[in-house]
């Protein structure tokens, strides 16, 4: 996941809405968003290659999603674990604070960088593994962002896609306008972009919300509604190589114990 936008306010009647895109080369096997037929708690999409997630829930009620982190200098060992496992752990684990806390203190290390974002309709953590440290807070209520640096850092996508799905809310058009914002294709202008060290092409070719390209661009779109009663509506948009539209998936999840 490389793009996040949500609202959230426990307590409130939708606790949790957010919407998602997902870029990744075309080439890297993927299941579309589904229940997991090896852990039928889990409904999310899943990528083939390693086994994970960049975003799913918890029939149970959590939710969990994944970005990783755009910075060329932080260096990892090659067998490091696959950063999609966090979603599933997050997801499954029996006490999710502690397991946060000890990633925090020192497990996230293992991992190449990332921003982990996990709740369950009450409150919503956000973990950020980068180059100098490892942080966990507690996010506030509100509208957030989150791309591949840190939470609500001001890239222009990121503010983009956070206001675009503020607009969706304040105008009752949700989703609908809340993915047209996730489906820009437009590049920022060049004094825009942010500097993560990748060059100038490809900070180009990265800074619009939704990414066209023959072999990486946006393959997911995601958007997900969390009720106070525990209901939660999740969909999926699925996109090829050159953004051509290849199918769309919704389930819906009960309250459960």
């Amino acid at each position: 996941m490389c793009l996040i936008a949500f609202d959230h306010h426990p307590g409130g009647e939708w606790p949790i809405r957010l919407v998602a895109n997902r870029d990744e080369f075309h080439a890297r096997p993927a299941a579309p968003l589904a229940v997991w037929q090896d852990a039928p708690e889990i409904i999310g999409g899943r990528d083939l290659e390693a086994g994970g997630s960049w975003l799913a829930v918890h029939r149970r009620g959590r939710l969990a999603a994944v970005t990783n982190l755009r910075d060329p200098r932080l260096k990892v060992a090659a067998d490091s674990p696959s950063r999609g496992a966090l979603v599933q752990e997050a997801l499954t684990c029996p006490d999710l604070p502690a397991w946060l806390d000890r990633l925090a203190t020192g497990e996230a290390a293992r991992y190449a960088g990332f921003n982990l974002i996990a709740g369950d309709g009450r409150r919503l953590w956000h973990l950020h593994r980068g180059l100098d440290a490892i942080s966990l807070r507690e996010v506030s209520p509100g509208l957030h962002g989150l791309s591949n640096a840190s939470l609500n850092s001001p890239w222009p996508k990121l503010i983009g896609a956070r206001q675009g799905l503020g607009a969706s809310l304040r105008h009752g058009r949700w989703p609908e306008d809340a993915l047209a914002a996730m489906a820009d294709p437009h590049p920022a202008d060049d004094d825009q972009l942010p500097e993560t060290g990748v060059g100038l092409a490809m900070e180009r070719m990265l800074s619009s919300p939704f990414i066209v390209g023959e072999h990486y661009g946006t393959r997911a779109m995601t958007w997900l509604s969390w009720h106070a009663s525990g209901r939660i509506e999740i969909g999926e948009r699925r996109f090829g190589p050159n953004g051509v539209a290849l199918g769309e998936s919704v389930e819906r999840l009960a309250p459960s114990a």
